[in-house]
């Protein structure tokens, strides 16, 4: 089942905050939106763009698999129709976001794979598919070939956890520091390496009531130990971050080229977009596995 989030009332709903090397990405609903005071400091994408979510036929989320669980039966066929996305990887579930003025592509190549459903008022209400085309062909003629970016991994180990909503109070200080005040400067990388030693990087998301945070381990020291929640295995990830240069918003098949390899080889990752960059995080011990499989993907976009 594939659903996407509208008719939003009151408050805000679906808000994210990323720190990247470069800057911050928010991303936030239209009542959050209305909230934020004008800046000239301030953004903002040309586009709107609707939140979706790939749920199980229970209805419950589809939790911890990241985005290589749905790479074959959503992923991939966006960018086989020429659909840009974006994408959120959370403790809980993955969110992929689609400009609106694409939903009836994205209704169009889905439908036959997925019962798709609108939220309104906190209910999923059915979406009628008309069976014809609705003007876009059944079959899409092959693109302009995609751009093979480069990657890199940083050396940090990150933690992907949660927090129980009530205790949130508790660590919004902490939080806060963390976000805008504790800096400090990456570590440059060896002599002759292009990868960097270690990036800043923390995400924070606040979706429907659910809160995930994604902090290497060192920054996770900060936090009191009991009241971040993490899977029983603690397992840890490393990062690997697509781009040399800010990748824009209008390339399509950028999230494809690395959900499709490491879902081949039946590698996990969860997937951070974000304003000029996108990150993937992938199991720490497979991370030499990871870099072999997208090296040799790159390889073959690039002969």
């Amino acid at each position: 089942m594939l659903s996407w989030l509208s008719d939003v009332p009151d408050r805000c709903k679906f808000f994210s905050l990323t720190e990247t090397p470069e800057d911050y990405t928010l991303m936030v609903d239209e009542e959050g939106f209305k909230e934020l005071p004008p800046s000239e400091f301030l953004q903002v994408a040309d586009a709107t763009w609707l939140v979706m979510n790939v749920s199980s036929h229970s209805g419950g989320a589809v939790q911890a698999a990241g985005v290589t669980k749905i790479a074959r039966s959503v992923i991939t066929p966006l960018a086989e129709h020429h659909v840009s996305v974006l994408m959120l990887s959370t403790y809980q579930t993955d969110f992929i976001l689609v400009r609106e003025q694409d939903l009836s592509v994205v209704i169009h190549t889905l439908a036959q794979e997925f019962n798709i459903y609108r939220e309104v008022g906190g209910e999923p209400v059915p979406v009628a598919r008309d069976d014809s085309s609705n003007g876009f062909p059944r079959t899409q003629h092959a693109g302009p070939s995609p751009t093979v970016h480069p990657i890199q991994s940083p050396k940090n180990r990150f933690c992907v956890l949660t927090v129980d909503p009530e205790t949130l109070p508790a660590i919004a200080t902490t939080l806060i520091d963390v976000l805008f005040y504790s800096h400090s400067a990456p570590k440059e990388a060896a002599s002759g390496s292009p990868e960097p030693s270690s990036i800043p990087f923390f995400a924070f998301s606040l979706i429907e009531g659910y809160i995930s945070i994604v902090m290497d381990a060192e920054t996770q020291k900060k936090f009191p130990s009991n009241l971040l929640l993490t899977s029983s295995s603690g397992e840890l990830w490393r990062m690997v971050r697509i781009g040399g240069q800010p990748l824009g918003f209008d390339e399509c098949g950028i999230v494809a080229q690395i959900a499709g390899p490491l879902a081949a080889a039946d590698i996990s990752a969860y997937y951070i977009s974000t304003f000029n960059f996108d990150h993937a995080l992938v199991p720490e011990d497979g991370i030499s596995s990871v870099i072999t499989v997208l090296q040799r993907r790159q390889e073959g976009l690039g002969s």
